[in-house]
């Protein structure tokens, strides 16, 4: 047995977090992680009474929860994907932010040494904007949930979808999950906040309770939201 969270939309505390134990088949192929999948989200309608579950991965097997990975979902012309900005806008005690990891494949980027060997995370610059690292999801949350926002095809599939599940997520070694961000989405949307949540940098950190840091006096690197 294993267990994971599965994120439901709730517009008034935005996403709960529910964790669901379920039947684990192991094993590191992609029809492996599949069945996990299918396992994880029986014990979820069952469990948690929600109808429609996706996936959000690239392990998924939905077309729509595959577009939906980090690794995916991209933004700005040229595209730049939800992974690489997350990573290439890190700032650590020693070093970054690493914007040469932008024009990476995502898998690189996330597995660059110096995003391991620069120290402690002290902030993210994005955009010429310096976010915190407290709330501890919010930047990730804005760079996804901002990205899906331009997507329509997309944002109108996960409005289907009473709760979502990232396989590959542990909560143990991470904050940020894509599947977190969807259901983030899907609440904004119910709730009508998505607009004013978007709108800016500032109307985001403003909505989650915390205020933006200064900005750091370095060259924007475009309009890209």
């Amino acid at each position: 047995m294993a267990s994971r969270p599965v994120f439901v939309p709730r517009p008034a505390s935005m996403v709960a977090v529910e964790i669901v134990e379920f039947k684990w088949h192991a094993g590191l192929s992609i029809a492996q992680k599949q069945r996990s999948v299918e396992e994880l989200h029986a014990a979820a309608r069952a469990v948690l009474k929600v109808r429609s579950v996706l996936e959000v991965s690239s392990k998924s097997r939905d077309r729509l929860g595959v577009a939906l990975s980090a690794f995916n979902l991209t933004f700005g012309s040229p595209p730049l994907t939800v992974e690489c900005a997350f990573q290439g806008s890190k700032v650590f005690r020693d070093g970054g932010p690493f914007n040469d990891l932008f024009s990476k494949v995502p898998r690189e980027a996330k597995r660059d040494q110096r995003l391991r060997n620069s120290g402690p995370l002290t902030s993210f610059v994005f955009d010429g904007r310096q976010w915190p690292t407290e709330p501890k999801t919010v930047f990730y949350d804005w760079i996804y949930v901002s990205a899906l926002q331009r997507h329509h095809d997309l944002a109108d599939g996960v409005r289907k979808y009473d709760a979502f599940t990232d396989i590959e997520f542990n909560p143990e070694k991470s904050f940020n999950c894509q599947a977190r961000s969807v259901a983030l989405y899907v609440s904004l949307l119910q709730s009508g906040l998505l607009e004013q949540a978007t709108s800016s940098p500032d109307a985001f950190l403003e909505l989650f309770g915390k205020p933006a840091l200064p900005s750091p006096q370095a060259a924007k690197q475009g309009e890209l939201f």
